[in-house]
């Protein structure tokens, strides 16, 4: 497959997609209908993400055979590899003299949010409320200018993910990361301490999302933490260190599809893909 290197030095590289690799033809693949004309190429087809998929789930058996994890899954773009990489640990699990009791946990960061600093200023955004007393989220009236509220509200707040930490919004477009990272669902994971934990991320970029996940995580003292990556995006001054259980290595190109999203678009879509012009702009917020 020309462009392409498995890459095992160490034992924390994947397959390196080259950054000159044009990607498989949408012709040669099935995909939705819906959309037609907003993808520019596959560059990793399913069953290719199923057999890497496997191999990661062998590495993991051999490395930590024998041993409770529990795994943290990072919600959404990681969903569907961490349900897939779970169930060929089951199945080796099933199938060899050795087995990982698991138990998982989701979490969701967020680093890709739409631009809200100008409804904030308009005051015009309504916005939902953490309220201490109750411990609960509410929509209310406009919240003007205010800081407090502004540093305690989070837009599409899952029912029952609790509180957030770094809550500080800024301004963002579609497709470029925000500088602040906004954790859900970790407001108490001192169930961790003592334990070995794998860490389950659909896509790496610069690493400032892992870095502070893992800061947040290592602060609950956990035995040992692991880290699996489906997709390891080449971005300029990425200084970030390799997971250690890793996918694809792949160029700096926004991607699409096997639960990564743009705008909650693309995660029907089984091929992971580059996404096209057209497609960002038939799809911006």
């Amino acid at each position: 497959m020309a462009g392409i290197v498995l890459q095992t030095e160490g034992g924390s590289g994947g397959i390196v997609i080259d950054d000159d690799w044009p990607g498989y033809s949408l012709e040669l693949f099935s995909y939705p209908a819906h959309y037609a004309g907003d993808l520019e190429c596959v560059v990793v087809p399913h069953g290719v993400i199923m057999d890497r998929t496997e191999r990661l789930a062998r590495n993991i058996m051999d490395d930590l055979g024998d041993h409770d994890i529990v795994v943290l899954c990072v919600l959404k773009g990681g969903y569907q590899f961490c349900a897939d990489l779970v169930d060929k640990i089951k199945a080796l699990s099933c199938s060899s003299d050795r087995t990982i009791p698991m138990r998982v946990h989701f979490i969701r960061l967020k680093s890709y949010l739409y631009s809200i600093d100008k409804d904030y200023k308009n005051g015009t955004h309504n916005l939902p409320a953490w309220h201490s007393a109750t411990k609960g989220w509410s929509w209310g009236l406009n919240h003007q200018n205010d800081s407090r509220a502004r540093r305690r509200c989070c837009p599409l707040l899952p029912k029952g993910m609790g509180q957030m930490q770094r809550t500080n919004f800024t301004t963002s477009s579609n497709d470029q990361s925000t500088k602040n990272i906004h954790i859900l669902g970790a407001e108490d994971l001192s169930f961790l301490q003592g334990k070995n934990v794998l860490i389950v991320e659909g896509i790496i970029g610069t690493g400032k999302t892992l870095k502070a996940l893992l800061k947040h995580v290592e602060a609950f003292k956990p035995k040992m933490i692991k880290v699996a990556g489906l997709l390891v995006k080449r971005v300029p001054h990425n200084t970030a260190r390799l997971p250690h259980y890793v996918g694809f290595e792949i160029p700096d190109r926004f991607v699409v599809g096997y639960a990564l999203d743009y705008n909650e678009y693309f995660r029907d879509l089984n091929h992971i893909c580059v996404i096209s012009e057209s497609g960002k702009l038939k799809y911006k917020m």
